[in-house]
């Protein structure tokens, strides 16, 4: 963020009215600025590389790299400083969203999830949050974890406490740390000490990957 603590978006997607779209919404809202704007997959990692928003708006589908690929170089595996990335996309049950959330992705939202929502996602993905339209976030989740079956889920390297399984749990109901902290009546700052002993223990790279890791354990229900 800069000195003032604008966030700063670059917004990538191929469609004019789309990124257009994105880009006046979110330009309208106070302590929010679009920096750079893309419209394939290449154009996206270039000017993401040189202008290091604090969060990228990331269309999955794009000309020349998707968004999956796009979000890999950015925030993937041995990426060092990886960028804040929220993946958007048309159809709740995309093929290219477990790729995308396993490259690095830090939100999920549908293209018709509203201005709220989407200011929402932006603002957790910059304060290290993730946000996933909470009216899929079970279902897609769920199918995730059905795609993992093949492979035994990781086990944590030490054991998890009684309060690290309740912020597991409350973390993959999309809960960010403010909300974390008033349902279970602590602080802010020991949410974020319990989440990232979770990340740690289960060698998870961002929040969905842990989200992701108590639906493949079973720990939620369905």
């Amino acid at each position: 963020m800069t000195s003032q603590g604008t966030i700063r978006v670059v917004v990538a997607d191929d469609q004019l009215l789309v990124r257009t779209g994105l880009t006046m919404i979110l330009n309208a809202q106070p302590g929010i600025e679009v920096v750079g704007e893309a419209t394939d997959g290449h154009e996206a990692v270039a000017v993401a590389r040189e202008l290091r928003p604090d969060v990228c708006l990331f269309d999955i589908r794009m000309p020349g790299i998707d968004g999956v690929e796009a979000t890999r170089r950015l925030a993937g595996p041995g990426v060092e400083d990886p960028l804040a990335i929220v993946v958007i996309t048309t159809f709740d049950l995309d093929e290219y969203v477990h790729g995308a959330l396993k490259a690095g992705a830090r939100g999920f939202l549908l293209k018709d999830a509203g201005p709220e929502l989407l200011v929402q996602a932006i603002h957790a993905a910059a304060n290290g949050d993730a946000l996933i339209s909470p009216n899929i976030t079970r279902r897609l989740l769920t199918t995730l974890a059905g795609l993992e079956r093949a492979s035994p889920p990781t086990q944590p390297i030490e054991p998890l406490t009684e309060r690290e399984e309740e912020v597991l749990l409350t973390v993959a109901r999309g809960r960010t740390n403010a909300e974390i902290a008033e349902e279970l009546n602590i602080t802010l700052s020991t949410v974020k000490s319990h989440v990232a002993a979770l990340m740690n223990k289960l060698g998870a790279r961002n929040r969905v990957e842990v989200a992701m890791w108590a639906y493949e354990t079973k720990r939620m229900k369905e």
